[in-house]
């Protein structure tokens, strides 16, 4: 069975690498590194399918050094050990370049087993990984790595790569292969930026068309039917899971309607209902919160709307809550209030509760002095009296500072009249 598309076609030069320019262009610390031959150990990461083994192959084949290649999806403790059993035996005299594919699938021990060999420079690593190496790596292996990160291919450079594809197979199978219009932007385009997935595509469309007259014709039907929705890069226990989260919520909390329906689609595609809820609920509360209260119900009831109605309508509430939220005035007056009242409590600032707001309902409670001097509030004008609520070890302690928006300051306004 021959190798996928992908791998025939590999690139084997930098210049035959598609996007990364940041990394590989005229001037770029990465491109400079490579070309000097001094090779450093080093961590690729990012999305699949964007070059990072390529890149990882191209530099292996650059050096004098011994090359092992190990993926971390199966290597074992042993293929380790005879790895290092090499160095000292004349095949890995100029060193060993270890390329290690997968790296965060090695436990912390395997990485441990590498860390004295990576140190003296006996061991060059060139490991890459799809998740933040930060959450997966051990932090000593970092601490002597250089950490560069990949981004997804843009849709013009994918086309490149598409291309180059199509004239391949065309010469690999002495067919003539002809494309209707479009096929290779809506591949390059479907396809997310993964450029090994829309290579594959092109190889599966030529495939699965037929002969027809001597000539294998590939429609933008087949095309849209094979890439359909690969262009969706979603893992729910992935890093790129919390990143799309994080880019929801700050848009709803920096009141932008357009980005956050764009990160709320992302999430609905992929059928992340729970996580969009929680987050709605929580930037209703959090950021609109005092200055509009009832932003909450709404949204609450948006909320238990789509649960209830379950996928694809449940799009329906929650764009209209998402785009509630965001057009809202913000306040996190509250949630800053709280958090205080927390910072307090957790540094030991806690006191006793003054006597007359403890408990006075029970046989024995005025003996011990409970309750005996609180003041009903509602039995005074405009339903308030002063008196001194925080233990004393907190009194004149200050969490709540009203917001500028007009709810919270009308609110202020009212309190200030009747307490002064």
């Amino acid at each position: 069975m021959p190798a996928p598309l992908a791998d025939r076609i590999r690139p084997r030069e930098l210049s035959e690498i598609v996007g990364q320019r940041h990394l590989l262009g005229e001037g770029a610390a990465l491109r400079g590194i490579i070309e000097s031959g001094n090779i450093c150990n080093m961590i690729f990461y990012g999305p699949p399918g964007i070059g990072k083994t390529t890149l990882g192959s191209i530099i292996a084949g650059k050096t004098g050094m011994r090359l092992h290649k190990l993926n971390g999806t199966t290597a074992s403790t042993k293929d380790i050990k005879l790895i290092l059993e090499e160095l000292d035996t004349f095949s890995a005299q100029n060193g060993v370049l270890l390329y290690l594919d997968e790296i965060q699938y090695f436990t912390k021990k395997q990485q441990q087993t590498l860390l004295e060999f990576i140190e003296n420079g006996r061991i060059t690593l060139i490991a890459s990984t799809t998740e933040n190496p930060y959450f997966y790596v051990y932090g000593a292996i970092l601490s002597r790595s250089t950490i560069f990160e990949f981004k997804p291919v843009d849709a013009d450079d994918v086309a490149a790569a598409v291309s180059r594809a199509f004239d391949f197979l065309r010469r690999e199978r002495s067919e003539e292969i002809v494309l209707e219009d479009g096929v290779e932007g809506y591949i390059a385009s479907a396809c997310g930026g993964d450029v090994r997935k829309s290579i594959n595509a092109a190889e599966l469309c030529v495939l699965s068309s037929p002969v027809v007259g001597g000539v294998k014709s590939i429609t933008l039907a087949r095309a849209e039917e094979l890439a359909q929705r690969s262009g969706m890069r979603y893992d729910r226990e992935g890093y790129e899971h919390y990143d799309i989260l994080s880019a929801f919520q700050k848009s709803m909390r920096g009141s932008d309607p357009d980005a956050a329906l764009h990160y709320l689609a992302r999430l609905l595609e992929a059928g992340d209902l729970p996580s969009v809820c929680r987050r709605l609920m929580v930037c209703a509360c959090e950021d609109v919160g005092l200055a509009y209260p009832s932003v909450i119900p709404i949204v609450k009831a948006a909320v238990d709307v789509a649960n209830a109605i379950g996928l694809p309508e449940a799009v329906i509430p929650l764009g209209d809550a998402v785009i509630l939220v965001s057009t809202s005035p913000k306040s996190n007056t509250g949630a800053g209030a709280v958090s205080k009242a927390l910072s307090d409590i957790r540094a030991g600032k806690i006191g006793e509760i003054p006597a007359h707001l403890r408990d006075s309902h029970y046989g024995g409670a005025a003996k011990l002095g409970r309750g005996l001097t609180y003041k009903y509030p509602h039995d005074f004008p405009n339903n308030y009296t002063p008196q001194q609520y925080l233990p004393d070890a907190l009194s004149g302690a200050r969490y709540y500072e009203p917001g500028g928006n007009k709810s919270e300051q009308a609110a202020k306004a009212y309190w200030d009249k009747i307490k002064s």
